[in-house]
């Protein structure tokens, strides 16, 4: 099969590092990054439609949400092409928060209590009906780095200004406590199947201190939920979802990511995704067993295959490797040196460029460092053996990454 995967990041690495494990499939990238062109032939960034149709793919996978928000998968099926992904509407789900609390609210989906918000005033005056600490999200896409957690009024009215300095609107939440789960399902707008649970860890800094950035690690391990959980989930989040996007006339398709807070009193919708998660994707992929395209793109065509994905039974962790200055103005041209010594793991490419030297910087996450162990505290290590044979200037990663899990199975 011939597979055109749209995006330069970790996350579509670790889809073509999967989809080119089948034998037979022949995989392309736009715009790829050096990392997918070991295994995917990569074209400069351009219309990814004429694309398509010049290669005359069988199925069109995208990975990162601001095409989606932008309405590909409408243009590919107005053209009768096979895409994976929710459409422009649908996609609404992640482009817009305000959308996705009040459709939550009209399908009863367990959230967060909640106030939008056109104003700055606005906003300032709506922190008299929410104690702290509190949740403050722009309401568009903000690649992962579009939500502060404000523990004070001060801190608060701060965030305010920053994140509705342009206009906008502005969501406030209340401040859930518990574990925080990403659950992944992929649909045909129907039906789904569900991918294992990952945990990802979005602040800078090690102990989840530090502003949020677009993820810096992630593991996937088959006891981040327990079976009673995943039913409850699929139960109360995902089928109302699915059931409300296709009464409401946009049935979604494509992958649906939920970010949970599992709350003592169940599972808590933090945010919806229209798309996989990226660091998640790399351990997910890591983990996978057996063929991925078929579901995909079986999915694409409203035929969701039913049988389960398979997986392997050890724990995968993927560490981030971050240029200096991220999650502010990432350095960019720094020589990336030991990469290639890497041998009991993977190594996906996320902010990185080739020239005639070698391996450069050229974004803020810059590496993904994934390996798997028999168990969770094997896993983590073993990834960390891993992660100090890389070396670049101002390269800096948390060192607790999956020690969450160890803590709670302990």
């Amino acid at each position: 099969m011939k597979i055109l995967v749209v995006g330069s990041g970790g996350r579509e690495h670790a889809l073509c590092w999967k989809f080119a494990q089948a034998p037979g499939n022949t995989i392309y990238a736009t715009p790829g990054n050096p990392g997918m062109a070991q295994v995917a032939s990569c074209f400069p960034a351009s219309d990814p439609l004429k694309l398509a149709e010049s290669l005359e793919v069988d199925l069109t996978v995208v990975g990162p949400e601001a095409p989606l928000a932008a309405g590909i998968v409408d243009r590919f099926r107005a053209r009768r092409l096979a895409i994976f992904g929710p459409t422009q509407s649908a996609a609404k789900l992640e482009s817009s928060k305000t959308f996705a609390k009040e459709f939550m609210q009209r399908w009863r989906i367990p959230t967060a209590r909640f106030a939008a918000v056109d104003s700055a005033q606005r906003a300032i005056e709506e922190l008299r009906n929410f104690s702290y600490p509190v949740v403050l999200k722009a309401d568009g896409l903000a690649a992962g780095k579009g939500v502060i957690i404000a523990q004070n009024r001060e801190e608060a009215e701060r965030g305010i200004e920053q994140l509705m300095s342009d206009g906008g609107t502005l969501v406030i939440e209340e401040f859930l406590q518990g574990e925080e789960v990403s659950f992944i399902v992929l649909s045909d707008g129907n039906r789904v199947v569900a991918l294992e649970a990952t945990q990802d860890h979005k602040a800078v800094f090690d102990g989840d201190e530090g502003p949020n950035t677009g993820g810096m690690g992630a593991y996937c391990d088959g006891r981040i939920l327990m079976r009673e959980q995943s039913e409850a989930i699929l139960r109360t989040v995902i089928d109302p979802v699915i059931e409300g996007m296709r009464a409401e006339g946009t049935p979604f398709t494509g992958f649906l990511y939920a970010g949970l807070m599992m709350t003592a009193d169940g599972p808590r919708v933090l945010e919806f995704n229209a798309r996989l998660g990226d660091p998640e994707t790399q351990p997910l992929m890591h983990r996978m067993r057996g063929d991925f395209v078929g579901a995909l793109h079986g999915a694409a065509l409203g035929k969701l295959p039913e049988a389960p994905l398979e997986w392997k039974p050890e724990p995968s962790v993927c560490v981030v490797l971050a240029a200096a200055g991220y999650p502010g103005s990432p350095r960019r041209g720094d020589r990336i040196t030991g990469w290639e010594q890497v041998n009991q793991g993977v190594v996906f490419h996320a902010g990185t460029e080739l020239d005639l030297y070698g391996l450069t910087t050229n974004g803020g996450r810059v590496l993904g460092v994934t390996s798997s162990g028999p168990d969770l505290a094997t896993a983590i290590g073993n990834t960390y053996i891993e992660v100090e044979k890389v070396r670049f200037e101002g390269m800096h990663y948390r060192k607790d990454i999956g020690r969450k899990g160890l803590i709670r199975w302990a």
